[in-house]
């Protein structure tokens, strides 16, 4: 018994020192943030901060050499995003890049990725793109996507009556994905979109938007866009009584707990919502929760939760693999099942989603809520495999039909 225990020693000591083989004596992250424009709350500093906590508690060190974090302010422009991207890929010998919260940034990123062989996961964007004809080997899409929210959010309220529908789409790549998204769910289940309307990304005035959709006669207003722009958007609706007769009512398909918190439940209540994570749902997510909340002084969301699981993943990945070198850890990653605060028995698909089961949340009355920030009771958990966009349906070339 102790010959084999020293052996299984000498050989974990093996795959960790001297067959580790780790590129510039260091495995580099990058986080690429809004740290100043409308998704900074949603992103930004917490997000930083996740990933800090998943380095601080791997231990801060894999197969013996250093981890970094490095994050930049793409300040929701592409060419940024990209050019940062290269920068730190060629210059900086970033080794993953995480985060890229927003869609079009992420769209830009992804082949960057593709050209270098460096690993880039994605838990702030949302675009299903990301593993449709975007997919690349070693990109992965990480917390939610437009399907999983139309899927979940659409069907649901569509199912309670919500039978008619008008969309405030945030005119870029993310809010018109979402808009089509949830437009084929709807009508999959007997629902009609009578009217949208575009709007500008950062937008301060909603009014000219939601006399339309209030002229419209829809029973549901859906919100296609996030951050800022859906917190404008419910302030405006709450100030123009928009639900006030009861025949209209609002649909956010993404909508972040940061969100709730800055409206408050006065505004927010009754909404219905899709997340992959919610801080109180157990023992498990309300202890790491309130570690997060020492940090920031905010409950963590669905996209920071995400990403201290993806940088956990990853840096196991790495330690599994002996190397940081990204076939290896790549392999690892999609044979490995992730369970973790964010996700139980989630797994990497070839089209690199990762699968994951989702949450169907209704935004609790003031008189409800118990403590700060008890603001969703559950409606329904939606399986990994019925909320994210089925293989069959993929556009991506890496899935073998």
């Amino acid at each position: 018994m102790k010959k084999l225990a020293v052996a299984a020693a000498l050989s974990l000591a093996f795959s960790q020192g001297a067959g580790a083989q780790v590129s510039d004596d260091a495995v580099r992250i990058g986080l690429l943030l809004d740290m100043s424009s409308l998704y900074a709350d949603i992103t930004g500093p917490g997000s930083v901060a996740a990933a800090q906590m998943a380095i601080d508690d791997f231990g801060g060190k894999v197969l013996g050499k250093n981890i970094q974090l490095v994050y930049a302010d793409h300040q929701n422009k592409a060419d940024i995003a990209a050019n940062k991207a290269r920068e730190w890929f060629d210059r900086d010998k970033v080794d993953a890049i995480l985060d890229v919260a927003a869609s079009g940034p992420a769209l830009a990123v992804a082949p960057i990725a593709r050209e270098k062989n460096r690993i880039t996961v994605f838990s702030g964007p949302g675009s299903v793109r990301l593993t449709n004809d975007a997919c690349t080997p070693v990109t992965v899409h990480y917390a939610y996507d437009t399907f999983a929210l139309a899927n979940s959010t659409a069907r649901a309220v569509v199912q309670n009556g919500g039978d008619s529908w008008f969309f405030l789409t945030a005119d870029y790549t993310f809010g018109t994905t979402l808009e089509k998204d949830a437009t084929d769910v709807i009508q999959a289940n007997g629902g009609k979109v009578v009217g949208s309307v575009r709007h500008p990304l950062n937008a301060s005035d909603f009014s000219s938007f939601l006399l339309r959709a209030q002229s419209s006669g829809a029973k549901v207003v859906g919100l296609a866009n996030a951050g800022g722009d859906t917190i404008n958007a419910i302030k405006g609706a709450h100030e123009f009584r928009l639900t006030a007769s009861g025949k209209q009512r609002l649909a956010g398909l993404l909508v972040y707990i940061n969100d709730i918190h800055t409206l408050g439940l006065e505004a927010a209540q009754g909404m219905l919502l899709t997340t992959g994570f919610y801080w109180d749902r157990n023992e498990e997510t309300r202890k790491w929760a309130r570690r997060f909340f020492e940090k920031t002084k905010k409950m963590p969301n669905m996209s920071q939760a995400g990403l201290y699981s993806s940088v956990l993943h990853y840096l196991n990945a790495v330690r599994a693999a002996g190397t940081d070198e990204t076939g290896a850890v790549m392999a690892r990653m999609k044979q490995t099942p992730v369970n973790d605060v964010f996700a139980r028995n989630g797994r990497i698909r070839e089209d690199g989603r990762m699968v994951h089961d989702m949450f169907l949340y209704e935004v609790k009355k003031p008189s409800e809520s118990r403590y700060p920030w008890d603001y969703y009771k559950e409606v329904a958990v939606i399986p990994a495999d019925k909320a994210f966009q089925p293989l069959s349906q993929s556009a991506c070339p890496l899935v073998k039909k």
